[in-house]
């Protein structure tokens, strides 16, 4: 552990944990959004605990995660060929189900709340972590494969994970008050969640597309909707702002 390629290897790893939990982030603002306010820190917590959990167990069965690479089955036709594995089906599984969930909550947060939308709290909170555990092991997947790409030591990697995520605890309640605050950066974030979903699925399906492209896009986005907020808190009147 003390030596300087697994220091290096330490500070590099966490920070590309970091940038991968934001994507986390959001999904966990989302899903908890809609939970009573008492309840969405804890929901965010519990997330966070059970993604860092996840993350360490799967890093522990590296082995495991490894034969997720053999191929289960094939699909050859003219228009698409593709040697399916394990990794790739829980890929295409989580992206799928993020295109789904986004999609659902922007058409929610246009047309308004319907009279089917409540549900009893505890059922409410327990359908939020089984969300948030699901998308975790996608997420998860992709820390774990990044963590063994890039370090030796596994406990390099377990000291980079839960550094990650105690970071991510900290600033999580912040970036969700934020966007929660903004509906039209909650809309935008939501539009990330669709375009992450298509990101996992394609590489699920074998179509590879580079991430900085996705990060590029959503970075552009939000500095676009940053600079509108200014301009309309500039331009609102005092009476109306207040």
């Amino acid at each position: 552990l003390f030596t300087t390629q697994n220091a290096i290897a330490l500070v590099t790893l966490t920070a590309l944990e970091i940038v991968l939990g934001i994507d986390n982030i959001i999904v966990i603002a989302v899903v908890t959004a809609r939970l009573p306010k008492e309840q969405q820190a804890k929901a965010r917590q519990i997330g966070l605990l059970l993604a860092m959990g996840m993350r360490v167990l799967l890093l522990l069965a590296i082995a495991w995660i490894m034969k997720l690479e053999a191929t289960l089955f094939a699909i050859d036709l003219p228009f698409f060929a593709h040697e399916f594995s394990g990794k790739d089906l829980i890929l295409v599984g989580g992206g799928l189900f993020l295109i789904f969930k986004a999609t659902k909550e922007i058409h929610a947060k246009v047309e308004g709340p319907t009279h089917a939308q409540t549900a009893p709290k505890a059922a409410t909170f327990t359908s939020a972590l089984v969300q948030i555990l699901i998308l975790d092991l996608v997420f998860s997947l992709d820390s774990v494969i990044t963590a063994v790409g890039m370090a030796k030591s596994i406990v390099v990697m377990i000291i980079a994970v839960v550094a990650s995520i105690g970071v991510m605890m900290v600033f999580a309640g912040r970036i969700s008050a934020f966007v929660e605050r903004h509906p039209t950066v909650k809309v935008l974030a939501l539009a990330f969640l669709i375009l992450i979903g298509v990101l996992l699925t394609a590489e699920g399906i074998g179509q590879h597309v580079g991430r900085g492209y996705i990060y590029f896009a959503m970075a552009f986005s939000l500095i676009v909707e940053l600079i509108n907020m200014r301009v309309r808190a500039k331009h609102t009147p005092p009476a109306a702002a207040g």
